[in-house]
């Protein structure tokens, strides 16, 4: 007896679990509001026709049929063991609690305000207090583990404070795919777990974590809920590989479940069945039960930090679903987007198409395969339009995209998209850029035909091309007016650099006068004061009765006047040189000459009397210029 209660609760927490990713899949309505069974009639499969299954899914869910009435599902309780330093606290809670709950128990307990504590160790990364256990899709027993980076560590042991200083740091994993050789550079804080780090790289290889194979790790890494700072990483960098782990029997038990049909709950024994995520089991994945959508890779992480990153993933994933024949998505933010749609020459212009993603949509593959894909939609989009995308399925880059259409489009926009419910996704936004604003001309959703989106889209682009030969005309006027105002400013700016040459050559010429006149000046005033000094030393002139001989020189200057003086006859050739000079005519620039015989006088010994070289009694000298 006892033991049928064991698998009926097992089998009871497993159909919750199946519900929490399908809902109302197996026929069960349930609330939003911790668990509880919504209690109607019973179902009469008359009035509620079966729907018809989703041609992409391989495989369905068989719904159980209930013949009166719904049992309630008790509440489910979960256990976690919260280590705290050297402390380990355990808390039982029904999964209809709060993470915040959790949070009040341990302040009691470890006396840490709850300001002050990190709650880590959850599979999906960071949870607000707000967040609802149930949602979580937990397994009945987690481990956990406080982190208290404002509070100091306790003086008494060294090593805790060595390991809350390496909570703080950021390990930069190196981490290779064996199988495509490709290698991410990863950055992890201190306080990520080792599971948190295998689920990031499950989003980048599509390697579920049970199947991922890993090289590299530290002896000291035997626990996935082990934060990085405990496992023993090489700082800063620290190098590993992964690859997918497989086996025959997995694989031939693979192809088996997806090519047979699950019978939930009515076909079942509870010995077949246990939490799936106790075993290891990644969301999306229960046992390969799930549906082929859920077994798709994620089109785009989430909480990316670099929006060209996502849209890289984004093209990878949609290329690996639907085909090669898609648009050619931009790889960039909407921001970069807008400056190669919109702020370019008006002939260079384009409509932008904004391509909204949502993977819970019964709408998707459909528009994605026949009319996304087809080769006419791609072709008059590669023409016409820049086409950007983005995925709403997680609710981080939906509140994202909200928030930058908010931005860019303004209220109205962003909360007609908030407005709309999954099963019309997905969207197509036609963007035209209007001077100064963006108008959304367009928003198409999921439920149309090739025929109705090539019309839409061809209504848009006449829209477009109208204001685009607007935007063209006034861009034309605009550049003859500024050419025109161009080439004044260019003949103005030549005018004033003329006027400016000619000012400065003139002042280069006043200035180069003034040297010339200083240096002619201070010439003149050296010559003066020569003159000066040579005259004052000059002997007095003797007179005509003089007691020795005298001789009288009559010495003709270049202008034609005369200079006479009378000189002893015993006074030496440099005095008559100096009286020459001392009247303006130094003897390096002029020679004296005597005419018979002609003669260079200024090339005589100047040391010689006049009467030894013949200037006695009398002669007539006259000057030259010397070349």
């Amino acid at each position: 007896m006892t033991s049928n209660m064991d698998r009926e609760m097992i089998l009871a927490d497993f159909q919750a679990a199946i519900n929490g990713v399908i809902p109302q899949e197996n026929g069960i309505l349930q609330s939003d509001y911790g668990g509880e069974t919504i209690s109607g009639p019973a179902f009469d499969p008359a009035s509620h026709p079966a729907p018809a299954p989703a041609p992409s899914s391989s495989s369905a869910f068989r719904p159980v049929m209930p013949s009166r009435q719904i049992v309630e599902r008790q509440p489910r309780m979960l256990d976690f063991r919260v280590e705290y330093r050297d402390r380990n606290v355990d808390v039982v809670l029904e999964d209809s609690c709060t993470v915040g709950e959790i949070k009040q128990i341990l302040e009691n307990e470890l006396q840490i305000p709850v300001s002050k504590m990190l709650l880590k160790g959850w599979k999906t990364g960071d949870v607000e207090d707000s967040t609802v256990l149930k949602s979580l899709h937990l397994p009945k027993n987690n481990s956990l583990y406080v982190l208290t980076p404002d509070l100091p560590p306790p003086s008494s042991s060294s090593h805790a404070g060595a390991l809350q200083e390496s909570l703080n740091q950021n390990f930069m994993l190196i981490i290779t795919h064996r199988e495509v050789q490709r290698e991410y550079n990863l950055n992890f804080s201190g306080s990520s777990t080792i599971q948190e780090v295998k689920r990031n790289v499950y989003d980048l290889t599509s390697i579920p974590v049970r199947h991922q194979l890993w090289e590299g790790w530290p002896t000291s890494a035997t626990d996935d809920s082990m934060c990085l700072a405990e496992s023993g990483l090489s700082y800063p960098c620290h190098r590993l590989t992964v690859g997918r782990r497989s086996s025959p029997a997995q694989t031939r038990e693979q192809s088996e479940e997806q090519s047979t049909d699950v019978h939930m709950v009515s076909d079942s024994d509870g010995d077949d069945f246990e939490d799936a995520s106790e075993f290891g089991v990644d969301d999306g994945e229960v046992f390969g039960m799930a549906s082929s959508a859920l077994r798709k890779s994620p089109m785009m992480p989430e909480n990316a930090e670099n929006e060209g990153d996502a849209l890289l993933q984004f093209t990878a994933e949609f290329s690996s679903r639907y085909g090669d024949c898609h648009p050619v998505f931009f790889i960039g933010s909407l921001e970069a987007a807008f400056q190669e749609a919109f702020y370019v020459k008006a002939r260079d212009r384009k409509l932008l198409a904004i391509y909204l993603h949502h993977d819970e949509s019964v709408l998707t593959n459909v528009f994605c395969s026949q009319m996304l894909c087809a080769e006419s939609i791609v072709s008059y989009l590669s023409q016409n339009f820049i086409t950007w995308a983005w995925d709403l399925t997680k609710d981080a880059n939906r509140a994202r995209f909200l928030t930058m259409c908010n931005r860019h489009f303004g209220s109205v926009v962003a909360q007609t998209i908030r407005t709309q419910k999954t099963d019309q996704f997905p969207l197509f936004l036609i963007i035209m850029g209007k001077r100064s604003s963006n108008e959304v001309l367009n928003v198409i959703q999921g439920n149309t035909t090739v025929d109705e989106l090539m019309m839409r889209l061809m209504a848009a682009m006449e829209i477009f091309t109208a204001q685009q030969q607007e935007d063209i005309k006034d861009e034309d006027e605009r550049e003859a007016r500024e050419n025109v105002k161009r080439e004044q400013d260019e003949a103005y700016r030549l005018s004033l650099e003329a006027d400016r040459a000619k000012r400065e050559a003139h002042e280069r010429e006043m200035a180069e006068q003034f040297r010339l006149e200083q240096i002619r000046k201070e010439q003149e005033e050296e010559r003066e004061a020569i003159r000066l000094s040579l005259e004052q030393a000059l002997p007095p002139e003797p007179k005509e009765e003089n007691a020795e001989p005298v001789s009288k020189l009559r010495i003709r200057t270049p202008s034609g006047e005369f200079l006479e003086r009378r000189f002893l006859a015993s006074n030496k050739l440099q005095i008559v040189f100096d009286f020459v000079a001392s009247k303006g005519f130094p003897w390096d620039e002029f020679k004296l000459l005597s005419t018979f015989p002609r003669r260079d006088v200024t090339q005589l010994d100047p040391n010689k009397s006049l009467l030894e070289v013949k200037l006695f009694p009398q002669e007539t000298l006259f000057l030259e210029a010397k070349e």
